[in-house]
């Protein structure tokens, strides 16, 4: 396929050589197109597949805590094929064959050939593949098989669940990797094995590795673009985890991890089910650790698992039944790290000297380390030790040799009472490791969510098989579908209430600006927390929209800082609820008032300032000059960021210099005032300059 595209870029470089007809429109063009293939290459090169669900998800939630650094090599690749994209425009001085007569031909060759390259493309197929799973689809005929278990546990051993980052079983094949993980090797022998557990759609990277195995669902993005996860109060609120039910049962769920847990919003889903202590990389830097134990992802795997054992012995005596989870990290792609307890430590093969196989040879002696200590200590025979990886390995030093093998993901139980054998799962995923692993414990419980317990023989019907049928997914879209409902709730209500400054939607709460847009049956249709004002001028016009921001988005004379609530339908109706109505809650199919004319123009804060900055209290002048303003007037504001409070607002209009000057009051201490602007999405700003001075005497206080 790759070949192909080649071909076609050539064409169309020879097309735009050969006439000078519309040249910087089919340079400009080609230009385009190779950004957006050189983008798509840096994204797959982190997925592995492209752009997929992962990528909808990372792009909306918390990066915040991921380790640039490793993947430096192909930021700088990216960088080169950006460069390379701009090649079109500077062809535009190279002298050209003179086809006057057979321009407009040779244009729309380009334009057909460019069209056809577009629809050859991965970049294509990856969209199509996201528009099908994003689509509306009944999912009613799988909601009977969500279980949500409630009986009590006929017993309760504690639990320690150990992810593996990117640990999958294919590196214990003898075949391929000798010697490599002898260690994990012999505990999967001596326990409960499985084999051909594969990663469903919605479950192949960490965060969504987690859910998969411990909620019993995919993870996806929900309607419209709510997974922007710092303007979620909740993470999947519906859903009903292992952490849950453990919960329920008198259990404490702890975690342990070496990266940040603000990344992927590891650490709101765990909070948001049944985990009472999180303790991440942040916990770690307060533990007085040596620089050299940290690596760009967080702390190294020979500390975190050693402080894993120590919790597990405080745990044990402290009666309470448990569940400890740890996750790895010294295995991340794309070519690991060792640890100091690890820097001899190399594996020696014909495939070279490869750092990740270093990595995880390495942490083959850690982690069977830590369950060999677990298996030992008084407490070991009332402990249920899972060892799993969290997803497939992404693309790293060794793709080229996983590639030819059977990939499977690392799932083995370990326990006094659990007879060594192996078992190869049919049609079975990481969506049934918390079924399974309830089964282990309580023979009369063996599902949760979607998850089917892997002893059951023959495999009932399951989300795992629909998802493993190979029929383009489509059995398996329906539980993609209910997954996507557990964001707000399968049956959201009428009505939006203001509650602690968020905005109810359903069962979650979400931090405006929001943009809720209704069908004509009443159905959250989508939810957008970004581009909002946007959003709503390319909104269905056959939908009613809901959209929740400041008082200062919808008015002129708004200078009060509140929250209003503006409806708009399809019939020209429309109508303004304002903070105190929004507090006691507002219909969403309240009647509105008709209106005549254009659908209202919204405005959405924008940044003026660069960073927060720092003000004592007095009075001061906000001066600014504006190189590029819009031609009518607009709101600038002073804000405290943290404490959302706004200290100066004023309606102005820049003089025929562009400059901007405002009374800005302090009254205390404020570390993060930042200046904004509320403009439309069509308006421009290009603020070259501003200062905040102390006011001069007899200057207009604020």
């Amino acid at each position: 396929m790759h070949w192909i595209i080649g071909l076609y870029l050539a064409a169309l470089v020879v097309l735009l050589l050969l006439s000078s007809t519309l040249a910087r429109t089919k340079a400009s063009l080609l230009t385009a197109l190779l950004l957006a293939f050189s983008g798509w290459w840096l994204i797959d090169q982190l997925s592995g597949d492209g752009i997929n669900s992962a990528t909808l998800y990372h792009l909306r939630s918390d990066m915040d805590g991921a380790g640039v650094g490793d993947f430096s090599a192909y930021i700088l690749g990216f960088a080169c094929l950006v460069i390379i994209s701009f090649s079109p425009l500077l062809l535009l001085r190279v002298r050209r064959l003179r086809l006057p007569r057979f321009g407009m031909p040779v244009f729309a060759g380009f334009a057909a050939l460019l069209v056809a390259c577009v629809l050859a493309s991965p970049l294509y197929s990856d969209l199509r593949r996201l528009q099908q799973q994003m689509k509306p689809v009944d999912y009613s005929a799988v909601v009977p098989e969500y279980v949500m278990p409630s009986a009590p546990l006929a017993r309760r051993p504690n639990i320690v669940w150990i992810y593996g980052e990117s640990l999958e079983r294919t590196y214990l094949d003898e075949r391929v990797f000798p010697g490599l993980m002898p260690n994990i090797q012999r505990l999967a022998s001596q326990g409960l094995d499985f084999r051909d557990i594969a990663s469903a759609d919605g479950g192949g990277w960490t965060i969504a590795g987690l859910v998969s195995s411990m909620c019993g669902v995919p993870l996806t993005t929900a309607q419209g673009d709510e997974n922007s996860m710092g303007r979620m109060g909740s993470f999947l609120p519906e859903a009903f985890c292992l952490g849950d039910y453990l919960k329920q049962q008198g259990y404490g769920n702890h975690y342990m991890g070496g990266a940040n847990g603000q990344f992927a919003a590891k650490a709101d889903f765990l909070r948001t089910h049944g985990f009472d202590d999180v303790r991440d990389l942040a916990w770690f830097e307060q533990q007085d650790i040596a620089r050299k134990h940290f690596s760009n992802w967080g702390v190294h795997d020979d500390v975190l698992l050693d402080r894993a054992f120590d919790r597990f012995l405080e745990l044990s005596r402290g009666g309470q039944p448990f569940m400890l989870t740890t996750l790895t990290m010294d295995t991340h792609h794309p070519a690991g790290h060792l640890p100091v307890a690890c820097k001899g430590t190399r594996y020696r093969s014909a495939l070279g000297n490869i750092g990740l196989l270093n990595a995880l040879k390495c942490s083959d002696r850690l982690i069977s380390r830590l369950v060999e200590r677990i298996r030992s200590s008084e407490f070991g025979d009332n402990t249920l030790v899972v060892l799993a990886s969290d997803h497939l390995a992404m693309p790293n030093d060794l793709s080229h040799v996983l590639e030819q093998q059977r990939r499977e993901n690392l799932l083995v139980f370990l326990g006094k009472d659990i007879t060594p054998r192996q078992v190869t799962a049919t049609a079975g995923t990481t969506l049934d490791s918390g079924a399974t692993a309830l089964q282990l414990i309580d023979p009369a419980i063996s599902a949760i969510g979607f998850g089917r317990s892997l002893l059951a023989s023959p495999r009932p019907a399951s989300a795992s098989v629909a998802a493993l049928r190979g029929d383009a997914g489509s059995s398996y879209a329906p539980y993609r579908a209910f997954a996507r409902s557990l964001w707000l709730g399968g049956d959201q209500p009428r009505m939006l209430r203001l509650e602690d400054e968020k905005v109810l939607v359903g069962v979650q709460q979400v931090q405006p600006p929001v943009l809720l847009e209704y069908d004509k049956d009443w159905q959250l249709a989508s939810m957008y927390l970004e581009n909002t004002s946007r959003k709503f001028e390319e909104a269905d016009p056959t939908h009613r929209l809901a959209y929740v921001d400041r008082c200062t988005a919808f008015e002129d004379g708004s200078a009060d800082g509140q929250w209003c609530a503006l409806l708009v339908d399809a019939d020209q109706g429309m109508r303004m609820f304002r903070d105190a109505q929004l507090r006691r809650g507002i219909a969403i199919d309240a009647p509105l008032q008709p209106f005549t004319g254009p659908r209202p123009s919204v405005r959405q804060s924008r940044m003026i300032s660069r960073q927060p900055s720092h003000a004592k209290p007095g009075q001061y002048v906000l001066e600014l000059y504006a190189a590029q303003r819009p031609t009518r007037a607009f709101w600038v504001e002073a804000v405290s960021s943290s404490r959302k409070v706004v200290l100066a607002q004023q309606w102005v209009q820049p003089d025929s210099q562009g400059r901007i000057t405002m009374p800005v009051g302090v009254d205390h201490d404020i570390d993060d005032l930042e200046i904004r602007a509320w403009l439309s999405h069509a308006e421009s700003l290009a603020v070259e300059g501003y200062a905040l001075l102390p006011a001069p005497a007899g200057f207009p206080r604020s």
